[in-house]
Formats: C-alpha cells, structure tokens, sequence
C-alpha cells in the first residue's frame, strides 16, 4: 500500500489536543492534567489548542461521537495546525467512522493536509481509519498517559520517543528501555511530582521463535481493539461498522506485515488473550503476517501466559515472534509509524525502522 506521510513538528507549531473515545480530559477530576499536559507541550515549543469538544466530559462524547469526528475533521482542515495528539483511548472510538469515512470533504483533508497523529489503545480504530485514507500516523504517546505523567519530569524514554516527532532520521532502531514503570493508583493533585515505581528491565527483547531478518510493514495496535472489531460483547454494532467501513484490513492486506499487538489496562486473562489470538488467526491474519512483535503488558501482568500462547496458537504457522517491546500499555513508550518498513532482526534481537518516520529530508 502506498503510504503518505506528514512533517515533523517544529517549535512553534500549533498541535490540536482531540478527545475521539472517551471524555475523561474534559472531567473536573482531570482538570490538574489537563494543565500538566499543556504545560509540557509549551515546554516541547508547541501551542496545544483544544478542539471545540475535547472538553466537553465523558457523558457528552459518549452521545455525541459525531462531535468527537468533528473536531478531528477541523484539525485536518485548519492550517495553522500541524499535529494531532489525541487526550485518551476508550472503547467506542468505532462510532466516529460513519461521520469520518463517508465525509469525502475528510477524506480529501488528509490527502491534502497531512499531520501528524499520535495516540494509542482505543486510537488504535483512529489509526486504521487514517490507515486506510494512505496516512502514517503513530501509535505512541498521548495526552494523559504521557504528556501529563504526573511525575516532576517526563519518563526519559517517553520524552525521546517525543522528541523523534521533531527529528527525521533515515532509520530509527526501537531501543528496549533500561526500566519499565508500575502503573499509578492515585491519579489525584495529591499525586503531582511525586515519582512513579520503576523497576530495572531484565528481560530486554525476547525472542520466543525465529531466526535471521524479517522485514516488512508495520500494522497492528491494541489486540483488545482489534479483537472488538470482529465480536465485541459491549457493542454488537461493532462488528457490522468494522464489515460496511473495512476498518480492520483484510488478511490479504496483512500479508507480509510485521503485525505489532498489545494489551489493554484492563490487563485480560490468559485464555482470553488466546481467544483473542485465535479471532485474529481465524480472519486469516496470523497466517498472513510475516512476523509478530509484542508489547510489554501492563505492570507485566501475565507476561509468561502471553508469551506461551502466543506461542501455542501460532505453533502451526512457526510465525517468527519477539516479545516485550515498549509500545502500547505499559511504561515508557517508543511510536511505532503505521505503514513503514521495519527490519526485526531474531538473531541480534533488535527492531529498526527503516525509513523516515515523516515526509521531507533526513535529519537528526
């Protein structure tokens, strides 16, 4: 598929903060993020402009997801804006492709206005969307989770992989964090500047099958998005939107893909993250893939479990498979840019990019 990409940011740059699933950014109780995470994009030299219903809370974007596609529409049309970082993920960010997909005024925006979009989890719908129109976009940070880390400072590696949105290397090797972070329980003022609880990395990446170099694209996102699109429980329309919008490509489409997969906070059972395999291996994707990369689950809850079942349903496809790379859930995060060629090395254990993340010339 050929792919478009936006330019880096530069300081200066207007960045649209957009709310596309849940509202929590817009809640009282989220009032001292809110102002921590514009905070650090002013210290990163950007201007974060909240798009008309970002803040509107969790009760009006749930009834109003055509609000939620509006504003990302503006942020595509405005030209003063140059970046899109969404607040947040959620669960029913699907509900915004009837607004999106059969508007040809978006479509010909992203065509004509590329940007940079990043965010993660329930985004992961997001970026399929953009996905399909042609778009790079990023699965990496976001607004709450990471631009408002409650801590006196980003996570260092975080605020490097914030800092590649600036910068546009020929090829960028995804380096294993030196520590990983526990998830916090207090998210309250009360909170503000103190530190979260790390933990040294032990594992680094691990290889679980293969050998020698894999390359291709990458595609993937949050294995519980993914999932929801084939059968979800909460939202039964969610399969029948995801048929009529093709928003989960096909297994044609994945073909000699490097398919990333992560897992959400909601941290699912072992035999449920097999489930979840194997809807993706009965939609012809595993069997398409030219290999699988792994996040590190959250808190690293059942890291063992995963990795064995990863193992078990694709044991007759001898998928090569590496594991306990920091994307998705956990803490830090690299960005990981939809649609470009990576290298997975099995014998040296490294991932690179091996293409500009963004459109223009090369530098660091």
């Amino acid at each position: 598929m050929l792919m478009f990409k936006p330019e880096p940011l530069h300081r200066g740059d207007a960045v649209a903060i957009v709310s596309l699933s849940a509202g929590t950014l817009g809640e009282p109780f989220a009032a001292h993020e809110l102002q921590r995470g514009q905070e650090r994009l002013r210290q990163l030299g950007l201007t974060p402009v909240c798009q008309p219903s970002s803040l509107k809370g969790a009760a009006y974007l749930a009834a109003h997801p055509a609000a939620r596609a509006a504003d990302l529409k503006a942020a595509f049309l405005d030209p003063q804006i140059r970046g899109i970082v969404c607040a947040i993920g959620g669960n029913d960010t699907y509900r915004l492709a009837p607004f999106l997909l059969d508007d040809p005024d978006f479509r010909a925006a992203i065509l004509a206005h590329p940007k940079l979009f990043t965010g993660f989890s329930d985004t992961t719908v997001d970026h399929l969307m953009l996905y399909q129109l042609g778009l790079t976009t990023y699965y990496g940070p976001n607004l709450l989770n990471d631009l408002a880390e409650l801590g006196p400072d980003l996570l260092p590696y975080t605020a490097e992989t914030l800092h590649h949105y600036f910068i546009n290397p020929a090829t960028t090797p995804i380096t294993s964090s030196p520590v990983w972070y526990q998830e916090r329980t207090d998210f309250s003022p009360a909170a503000l500047n103190t530190p979260r609880i790390s933990h040294p990395e032990t594992r680094g990446y691990q290889v679980l099958r293969g050998h020698g170099q894999v390359t291709g694209p990458l595609l993937g996102g949050c294995l519980d998005s993914l999932n929801s699109l084939l059968t979800d429980a909460r939202f039964p329309d969610e399969p029948q939107v995801n048929h009529r919008y093709h928003l989960l490509p096909s297994a044609t489409e994945f073909a000699g893909k490097l398919l990333f997969l992560e897992t959400s906070e909601e941290k699912p059972t072992p035999a449920a993250y097999r489930t979840m395999l194997e809807n993706l291996k009965a939609a012809g994707i595993l069997g398409a893939v030219a290999g699988i990369i792994t996040g590190k689950p959250q808190d690293e809850a059942y890291y063992d479990d995963y990795c064995q079942a990863l193992k078990t349903v694709t044991a007759d496809l001898q998928t090569p498979l590496m594991a306990n790379l920091n994307f998705g859930h956990a803490y830090p995060r690299t960005a990981l840019p939809y649609g470009a060629n990576a290298c997975l090395d099995l014998d040296q254990a490294t991932l690179t990019v091996t293409e500009p993340y963004f459109a223009g010339p090369t530098y660091s």
